[in-house]
């Protein structure tokens, strides 16, 4: 392994073990001596990658911006089959990957956590997933592939039912994950 591959790998155990603290203990009560510990490296040695608490914090939060908004952008097809790719995609990357559902569950509570940073808020506030998903909601409608009722309480009982779907498998990776179409149907135009 390349020196350039042990510091990216080495980053990536300070983002997971920062993540799994973050999730369990809060951003607050999160230590950045407990990171480090739970690296297994030292409290300097995390500086040098991430200079501060806030900073490994908002790593993540980028991440957990540009993973999903990176899988939403590539989605081709009409409003209907946007969603129903998103939600397989989604489900995919939780069942194979087990930082992705505990990305959900940081994204979440970072939403409504005061004591995060002015940075992280400022990120948070130029989230456009659930925006774009308003918008093609009722691009569905017009053509009739999406049920009729209010965008926005379609947009929240879909993206509801993936993030409990995601938390879920956070806390319990053994269960198993849900039928992607189940959550599709919540969106689905019925006649």
């Amino acid at each position: 392994m390349s020196r350039s591959e042990q510091k990216e790998k080495r980053r990536e155990e300070i983002l997971s073990a920062g993540l799994n603290l973050f999730i369990r203990k809060g951003y607050a009560a999160t230590k950045t001596l407990d990171i480090s510990q739970a690296a297994g490296i030292s409290e300097g040695l995390l500086f040098h990658y991430f200079e501060t608490k806030e900073k490994l914090y908002e790593e993540l939060i980028k991440l957990g911006i540009s993973g999903p908004q990176g899988l939403l952008d590539n989605i081709k097809g009409d409003a209907f089959t946007f969603f129903q790719t998103a939600v397989r995609e989604i489900f995919k990357y939780i069942e194979t990957m087990p930082f992705v559902a505990k990305m959900f569950v940081l994204m979440k509570q970072a939403g409504c956590n005061d004591a995060a940073p002015e940075s992280v808020k400022k990120l948070l506030a130029a989230n456009t997933i659930f925006s774009l998903s308003i918008e093609k909601i009722k691009e569905g409608q017009k053509s009739g592939t999406i049920r009729d009722g209010d965008p926005t309480a379609l947009a929240i009982a879909y993206w509801g039912a993936v993030q409990g779907i995601a938390e879920q498998a956070a806390l319990f990776p053994d269960n198993p994950i849900p039928d992607s179409e189940w959550i599709v149907d919540i969106l689905r135009r019925r006649d």
